[in-house]
């Protein structure tokens, strides 16, 4: 087992032990919990929403969801898979909803920091061209794209985050590419084309 390997595996076993913590009322294990995953979260709400405020905003609504629905976490799958998977949602709720709606505010302890107070999450941010192209994709196919090309996760992960089968990541993320390419000027005509999605 490599590091980086051992290094999810770690953080997998951590990120349940502070949902245990959690659900027996240590309201602190889940403000690490907070920590330790909101800089991803940022980043893939950023991605999916392409400004920051509206990037903010999904953020603090993917983990006033976490706070409130813990209890639906089920083991069999890492705790980042099931976040990010509400992190993906929140951001097509608020893309359908096209404006920033929030019926509730999280509790103050738990406000996300702003990322502006932090250089890595410069690395969130996106040249305006290739913004600009992301929005034009569907949220379905930006979804896919943004966690796979942005966010470095595997088709596997991807499929397990969207909750489809990895056949429909790879189509997505194909046709995804291949728009992008063709909005932002460097389309290579005579790609080879996926089977359809699932």
């Amino acid at each position: 087992m490599g590091p980086e390997s051992q290094s999810m595996t770690l953080r997998s076993s951590e990120d349940r032990e502070l949902i245990r913590r959690y659900l027996e009322g240590d309201v602190a294990a889940f403000d690490e919990l907070m920590r330790a995953h909101e800089n991803r979260v940022f980043a893939i709400c950023l991605r999916m929403m392409r400004n920051r405020d509206t990037a903010l905003d999904a953020t603090q609504d993917v983990f006033l969801t976490v706070f409130r629905k813990a209890d639906r976490y089920k083991e069999q799958a890492a705790f980042s898979t099931w976040l990010y998977r509400v992190a993906v949602n929140t951001c097509y709720d608020h893309l359908r909803r096209q404006q920033r709606k929030r019926t509730e505010s999280i509790p103050e302890h738990l406000d996300p920091s702003d990322p502006r107070s932090g250089d890595e999450f410069h690395a969130a941010e996106l040249r305006p061209d290739i913004e600009t192209a992301l929005a034009g994709l569907t949220p379905e196919f930006r979804a896919a794209v943004v966690l796979v090309d942005l966010d470095g996760m595997s088709l596997e992960g991807a499929a397990d985050t969207l909750d489809v089968p990895v056949g429909t990541v790879k189509s997505r993320v194909f046709r995804a590419r291949r728009q992008l390419a063709k909005d932002l000027g460097n389309f290579a005509p005579g790609s080879e084309h996926p089977s359809d999605e699932s």
